[in-house]
């Protein structure tokens, strides 16, 4: 009999989650707070094992569309006020790194109006060149 084993605990890196596979030979890695805020995670890990080299990170137009549809979700799923409520903590993660950000970060979390939200969210993504990744 096989019994899966998986590994667990602070995957936060592809080069952790292939450690885990290589020092422990585990089935699986479960992957937790590594993903909030940036579900490109999984496809970095899945990227990695196979070929030890990394994805080119999403830029602001995929981190943008990622957060639209994350809140157009949100919003369908509990309403229009919880829906926005909660997504307010996600803001931080997906635009983590982008320089220069904090004042429109601002808006997107004091905001309660959805269009107002929207509206910000597609100037972001007309004007994702602006923006500088400070990684």
């Amino acid at each position: 009999m096989h019994i899966p084993i998986f590994g667990n605990g602070d995957i936060n890196s592809p080069e952790k989650a292939l450690e885990y596979r290589n020092k422990y030979g585990v089935d699986g890695i479960m992957i937790g707070r590594a993903s909030i805020g940036y579900p490109w995670f999984f496809n970095e890990v899945k990227h990695f094992m196979k070929t030890g080299t990394h994805l080119t990170p999403p830029g602001v137009k995929e981190r943008v569309q990622a957060a639209k549809d994350h809140l157009t979700m949100s919003v369908n799923w509990k309403g229009e006020g919880l829906g926005i409520a909660e997504m307010k903590r996600h803001y931080t993660n997906y635009f983590k790194g982008i320089s220069h950000f904090k004042e429109h970060r601002l808006k997107l979390v004091t905001s309660n109006d959805l269009t107002e939200i929207m509206d910000l969210l597609t100037m972001l993504e007309e004007n994702a060149g602006d923006f500088e990744f400070s990684l």
